[in-house]
């Protein structure tokens, strides 16, 4: 059969050069497609392989590298490339080998969720898909292909591991700085101004928020002055939220834990625009008791556990089975 394969494909690549070498003359442009890879009784063409590469080489391109750094980075793709489809080979092969279907109303059910997760009608999401390349019954062979490989997971992978209350206990008392407490959250509000793209608006923006900020000096109330003057979140008098420190940006981290309570900042020109913040309060974040996170950490152990097994799982069949490769 592999011979017959062998004689049979015939693409316009250069396969002798390697399988990113430029196309041969017009006179030899048929060329005989060759095998990469045997997985047991099944094979991986590398015209294949050359598909499932395309959108990694076109990146690449875009990109201004030098020939050996081009060639080293296309080397390590087409390697970890062939080796993912090995992997999905094998599972494809223990799925079929076990018997595991997926029924077309699985499928409607999982094409419906990520409908409602994404707001799509269905005319949008075949947009969408149109603009990938995609029928909608191509992606529907997709979602197919992922629910029996999540299917082939639950089977072998999943069914066998049991998280204890021991290891919960241990990873919680393993982890103060996520459950003990002792964090902080700070309460913002802001006012802003946005710079339309005029001649002259820099300026006046900037002397608006300048008589603000005076106001604010002279005691004016700062949600009052955020109602009045604010061009986002006006009438809740520029509340932003609490926000810890280190989720804020680098610039502002600087400017929010500077000030106090009941403070302001000067002046700042940002991206959005020109904005003062206000620091409305510090709220001292308390431990979190196990009962309330024991689901949380039980789930992040399994999912844990899972991904170390599965490839586990993967390497022992890979040692059950015959693969070659020729690449």
């Amino acid at each position: 059969m592999i011979g017959c394969l062998l004689m049979a494909v015939a693409l316009a690549w250069g396969a002798a050069a390697g399988p990113w070498a430029p196309a041969a003359r017009a006179e030899d442009e048929t060329v005989v497609d060759r095998i990469v890879a045997v997985v047991n009784n099944e094979i991986i063409l590398l015209s294949e392989l050359r598909e499932r590469m395309a959108p990694y080489m076109e990146k690449m391109a875009s990109m201004s590298y030098d020939d050996q750094r081009l060639r080293e980075m296309t080397f390590k793709i087409r390697q970890d490339l062939l080796e993912q489809m090995i992997d999905q080979m094998l599972t494809d092969q223990e799925i079929r080998r076990l018997g595991i279907r997926v029924e077309d109303q699985q499928v409607d059910a999982a094409v419906e969720r990520i409908k409602e997760v994404n707001l799509y009608t269905d005319e949008q999401l075949r947009e969408v898909l149109n603009r990938q390349g995609l029928s909608y019954e191509q992606y529907r062979e997709r979602i197919r292909e992922q629910l029996l490989r999540t299917e082939l997971v639950n089977r072998e992978v999943k069914s066998k591991i049991v998280i204890t209350a021991d290891e919960i206990n241990a990873y919680y008392e393993a982890h103060p700085e996520i459950y003990g407490g002792g964090g902080r959250r700070y309460h913002l509000r802001n006012i802003i101004m946005k710079v339309p793209s005029e001649p002259g608006a820099e300026e006046a923006v900037a002397e608006r928020m300048s008589a603000v900020h005076e106001a604010l000096e002279g005691g004016a109330d700062f949600a009052e002055m955020a109602r009045e003057h604010s061009e986002s979140l006006a009438e809740e008098g520029g509340d932003l939220g609490a926000f810890e420190l280190d989720s804020l940006s680098s610039r502002l981290r600087e400017v929010v834990a500077d000030l106090p309570v009941g403070g302001f900042s000067g002046v700042i020109r940002t991206e959005m625009g020109h904005q003062i913040f206000y620091l409305e309060d510090i709220i001292e974040t308390g431990g979190k008791p196990l009962d309330q996170v024991r689901e949380e950490i039980q789930e992040k152990l399994y999912q844990e556990v899972v991904n170390e097994r599965f490839a586990e799982w993967l390497e022992d069949l890979r040692g059950r089975s015959h693969i070659r490769k020729a690449l």
